[in-house]
């Protein structure tokens, strides 16, 4: 029989808690990885910020959390992801405000037409206490809103004819959001608005089964709707934005420190992202004309918000109360 004195059991012992102990310490520090989900092209300044996004979430938690972006809708369409994120089977999602409103509805307020003066004015509402009180209307419903970024100025194509002013809209089958705010407008335009999801939206144009959408020339160009659409006018006659949600109990089981951080995260991308299509949207205007969309720049604007503008808002007041829509008025300066 083999005999092993009490020193070789000792160190053999020492040796076996060692490794246990290793092995344990390996995966307290294993990262923590989450999925991120969102509808857009992989060139939008949404990818792109997202990209740095993880980066930061990377630095910013010393490698203790690790973020994955999927792009082109290819973890589900908006509602999907939003599901998902919800349900805990994604853990953060980006797309556009109009789709959040059925969980939130006040979250409508943010979609008037011709609400936001310039991006200065979208930048005071969402980084500051208007923006704080309608993400927190998301935690109800399981999601934790980290920070606003956005999709941006909304403009009108089409296939069938240029849109200068309000009576060329009339019979025009526009792609529109969810969104009761967009709806309402499109109807009081003598459109017939019809909501989709934005990873279906290529399709139905190419298909003509639609005549036209609403979108920033920004993600116009980055999705190549100007393989489909031949008139684009320049209404601006809304600023979507865009929470980036997680999964809230995920959220929660974070330690207090890789919460800030991914907080932190959220916000600094949400200024880069901004920016990106600040930066883009000149350029990106000349590259559709360059495709050959016929661009009309001296849309009457004043006659669109005369029709929409004040219809919309009442609307929106008749349901929530003044005080939302007057603080967003007040915070225009």
């Amino acid at each position: 029989m083999l005999r092993l004195d009490r020193r070789t059991f000792l160190a053999t012992g020492a040796a076996a808690l060692a490794a246990a102990g290793a092995g344990s310490r390996a995966l307290a520090q294993a990262p923590i990885k989450l999925r991120f989900g969102h509808p857009h092209p992989e060139v939008d300044s949404w990818h792109r910020a997202g990209l740095r996004f993880a980066e930061l979430v990377k630095e910013k938690t010393g490698g203790s959390v690790i973020v994955e972006v999927y792009a082109n809708g290819a973890l589900g369409n908006d509602q999907t992801m939003i599901a998902g994120t919800r349900g805990g089977t994604l853990d953060l999602c980006l797309t556009g405000n109009p789709f959040f409103t059925g969980l939130a509805p006040q979250l409508n307020v943010l979609d008037l037409p011709y609400l936001f003066h310039d991006r200065a004015h979208v930048a005071r509402v969402l980084d500051g206490p208007i923006g704080n009180e309608l993400r927190a209307q998301l935690e109800p419903s399981g999601l934790k809103a980290l920070a606003t970024w956005e999709v941006g100025w909304r403009n009108v194509t089409n296939n069938r004819r240029a849109v200068t002013v309000p009576a060329d809209m009339k019979g025009l089958k526009i792609r529109t959001t969810p969104n009761p705010a967009h709806i309402e407008a499109f109807k009081l335009l003598g459109a017939v608005p019809t909501p989709m999801a934005f990873t279906e939206l290529f399709t139905a144009l190419e298909m003509g089964s639609i005549d036209g959408q609403e979108n920033p020339v920004t993600l116009i160009l980055n999705a190549k709707f100007y393989e489909v659409q031949k008139n684009l006018s320049l209404t601006k006659h809304a600023f979507t934005t865009a929470p980036l949600v997680m999964n809230k109990a995920k959220f929660d089981g974070l330690t207090e420190a890789q919460r800030g951080a991914i907080l932190a995260a959220a916000a600094e991308a949400a200024t880069i992202q901004r920016q990106m299509n600040v930066d883009a949207e000149g350029t990106s205007l000349a590259a559709l004309k360059e495709h050959g969309m016929k661009v009309v720049e001296t849309v009457d604007i004043p006659a669109f918000r005369a029709i929409v503008a004040d219809k919309v808002k009442a609307d929106f007041i008749a349901k929530f109360g003044p005080t939302l829509p007057e603080q967003i008025a007040a915070a225009a300066s």
